[in-house]
């Protein structure tokens, strides 16, 4: 079973999100997949409560209750979605359980000065130093042509973790949630702009350097 991270120490960054979305991508491809909510604001698994009967099945685990005691194990791919504001020890439990690391950051000085910190705590943690998790950097909810986004791209180019893809602030990225829905499940003249976006993190995910 492939265990894909969605993680940043602050919150709001759209992990959710990601997590969500990277779910159905893998639902869409044939893949068996599970989504385990470790948050407590249970936004992935309110996502997975809209999502109607006719599209491909993701099995829900509250990991905030148990952990991940009750993920199936016959899953294909294991997408979970990190809580906010996790450091030190709890921070070290959970990345035991990653194999990729996915980490969103917002077009803001807050969310890029908190994330230089959190990804050297990250990088010191015993499982990372030993290479046995890649993690990848996603520029989330950006706006071309702005000055805060060429800062957020100028930052993540310049640090040392992999920049994989930049994602565009979109109202499809509502209206799928809302539907329960990816947005690789959107129709193709509403989302192809998104899938384009995308193309870069589901390549990255799917290739050897995005794996131990």
């Amino acid at each position: 079973m492939r265990h894909i991270m969605v993680l940043n120490a602050k919150g709001g960054c759209g992990k959710s999100t990601l997590a969500t979305n990277i779910a159905s991508y893998y639902a869409t491809q044939g893949a068996a997949v599970a989504l385990a909510d470790y948050d407590p604001q249970r936004s992935s698994l309110d996502w997975l409560a809209r999502r109607p009967d006719d599209r491909a099945r993701i099995a829900g685990v509250a990991g905030f209750e148990d952990g991940l005691k009750h993920a199936p194990r016959n899953a294909d791919i294991l997408v979970i979605d990190a809580p906010a504001r996790s450091h030190g020890a709890e921070l070290a439990d959970l990345v035991k359980h990653a194999e990729t690391i996915v980490v969103p950051v917002l077009p803001s000085t807050i969310d890029m000065q908190a994330t230089s910190t959190f990804l050297q705590e990250l990088k010191d943690l015993n499982k990372v130093v030993k290479k046995q998790v890649k993690i990848g950097a996603v520029a989330n909810r950006v706006r071309d042509n702005t000055l805060i986004y060429d800062d957020l791209d100028e930052y993540l180019t310049k640090a040392r973790v992999p920049y994989i893809a930049a994602l565009r602030d979109a109202q499809n990225y509502v209206r799928a949630y809302t539907r329960g829905l990816g947005i690789f499940e959107l129709p193709e003249y509403l989302a192809w702009p998104d899938w384009d976006e995308w193309a870069p993190l589901t390549a990255w995910l799917r290739s050897v350097r995005s794996q131990p």
